[in-house]
Parts: structure tokens; sequence; C-alpha cells
């Protein structure tokens, strides 16, 4: 079985209207629990239930750095509003995951102004995989060097932390059309997760989402069924993207797919435009439509809390 979650309604599929409530029901952040596959919501900030439990990680993404047009002016100023709404949630996190588009055109200065910007978030480690912005000029090769040291092939690799297994994955060696994660990665997601027991939870990130969001402006995986084949015998999925710039959620069986608003600047919502790309807003309503990604581990079997919330008022 396949939802869509848009705001209060329960509707299969994606259209317009339905993206256009999610983008605005985001604004104000949603906590997120899934329990056995099964995805319950209620408003950030509203008799909110505080979620209790060991694992508590921070996903951004889409900082862009270099970028520079009517969109954001400032991307160090919005991406350094995120930092110190991370410094200021009252659970430090154990990391901060960066899911790709680290660069706005993968120039050494970009990523100096990006690391030093990071060195003042309170969690030290952060694990990062490259988006096609960090590939497109020389195939990744400075993004390899600074951020993928000990990857895999183009910038893949595994981890476990407290008792869940992270799985970073790249999906952005093809420039043009959808995303595409290649054979040799297959194979190695194939192997590293045979070693897993079924009963520990998964969180997957990659770049481009992993699921069909819009395949007519490249906003999907072409070969993401066969890596997600693997996952199916585990209790709890879930997948985190970034590449488009707003929040979308997705529950498939046990699987949950998460995408994250941008920390630089907002794009449209599928089919409301000519094609994608930066969306100006007006400067006073900018900071809403950026945000983070809050994940907790929850006292139920298999469940992560997951809360969106907007830069607005940090």
């Amino acid at each position: 079985m396949s939802k869509i979650i848009t705001h209060n309604h329960n509707t299969d599929g994606v259209d317009r209207r339905g993206f256009l409530n999610c983008m605005a029901w985001a604004g104000s952040g949603v906590l997120w629990t899934l329990g056995g596959g099964v995805l319950t919501s209620e408003a950030f900030g509203q008799n909110m239930k505080k979620a209790e439990g060991e694992l508590h990680f921070v996903q951004i993404s889409d900082s862009h750095m270099g970028f520079n047009k009517p969109a954001n002016t400032d991307v160090t100023a919005t991406l350094q509003a995120t930092i110190d709404k991370i410094n200021g949630l009252p659970q430090e996190p154990d990391f901060i995951i960066h899911t790709g588009d680290l660069s706005h055109t993968s120039k050494a200065a970009e990523y100096d102004t990006l690391d030093q910007v990071l060195k003042s978030a309170k969690p030290k480690q952060v694990f990062f995989v490259p988006g096609e912005h960090d590939t497109s000029i020389d195939d990744g090769k400075m993004y390899l060097e600074r951020y993928g040291k000990e990857a895999k092939g183009r910038g893949w690799y595994s981890f476990n932390h407290k008792d869940v297994h992270f799985v970073g994955l790249t999906n952005v060696a093809a420039l043009e059309g959808l995303g595409k994660l290649g054979p040799e990665q297959i194979q190695w997601l194939e192997a590293d997760l045979k070693s897993q027991p079924a009963s520990r939870p998964m969180v997957v990130f990659a770049h481009i989402p992993l699921w069909s969001v819009y395949p007519d402006w490249g906003w999907g995986t072409e070969d993401s069924a066969q890596a997600l084949g693997y996952l199916k015998r585990f209790g709890s999925v879930t997948v985190l993207n970034g590449h488009i710039h707003q929040v979308m959620q997705k529950v498939e069986g046990k699987v949950t797919f998460h995408t994250a608003m941008s920390t630089a600047f907002p794009q449209p919502a599928p089919g409301t435009a000519k094609a994608p790309g930066p969306m100006k807003v007006p400067d006073d309503k900018l900071r809403s439509v950026l945000g983070i990604t809050d994940v907790k581990a929850v006292m139920k079997p298999h469940s992560l809390a997951v809360v969106d919330s907007t830069l607005a008022g940090a």
C-alpha cells in the first residue's frame, strides 16, 4: 500500500493542490511518528508530545554555498540560521546528516564557507552525500577529497549508531534526467544489508529522491526499485532525501520516504512552473520555506519521530 501524506487528507497520488497543501502545512513543522510502517502526525508546536529516546539526529540539505541570486542573496546567513536553530534544540543531536548540494558550483571557496559555518554547530559529527551541484564541475573530485575519503566508489558508505543502520547513497552520477545508483553501488548495498538483522531499523539517505516524486523534472531515481527491494525484509526503513527543496512524505509498506526543505531557496511544486529551479518569494517569507528535519527514536518498536521546522523566527 502506498500513501502520500498531504495535510490531513488521505489520498493516493500527487496533484498540484496536494503539493501546495504539503508545502503550506510544512511551514509550521510536523511531528511524524513511524510505527510498524504506519505514519501518524501532529502539528509542530501545537501540544506536541516530546519524543523520548536515545537516537537523535538532524537532516539539513541543499545549502548551495556560492548561490547569489534573487531567490536568496545570502545563503551563508540562512545556513548559519539553520545551525543556530539546531544549536537551540532542547536536546543536542548526536550528529547532522547533509543530503547533498553542499555547494552551488563545486568551488573550494564554497566548501570552505560551508566548513566554517558548520564549525559553530554543537554536534561536530556531520555525514554527507553529494548532490549534482557537487559533482557537475569536476565529477565530484573535490567533494570526495574533502568529504568522502573513507567512502566507497563515488561516495557511498554505511555505519551503525545506537542499533540503527545508516546507509549513505550516491545517485547523482547521471547529470541529466533521473538519478541513478548504478550496478556497482546496488551490488555493494545488497552485500552491506545481508549482515544486518531484519529487526534493526534502517535509515537510508541520498540526494535525489528514491521514489518517483515527479519524473518529468528528474525528481526520482531510475534504478531505485532494486535497491529498495533489498530493504523489504526490514521492519522499519526511513529514506531521507533532498534535491526538491520542499517537504514531501510517502509511506509504502514499512518504508517511509521523506524529502527535506533546503537551507538556501525553495523550488516550485511540480506542475506549477515550466521547470524546476530557484523560486523567488517575498523576503519576509523566505525563512518560512527553509528549514531542518529533526529525527528521534521514540519509545515504540521500530519507531522514528520526524519533525520538520522552518527558519521563521530563528
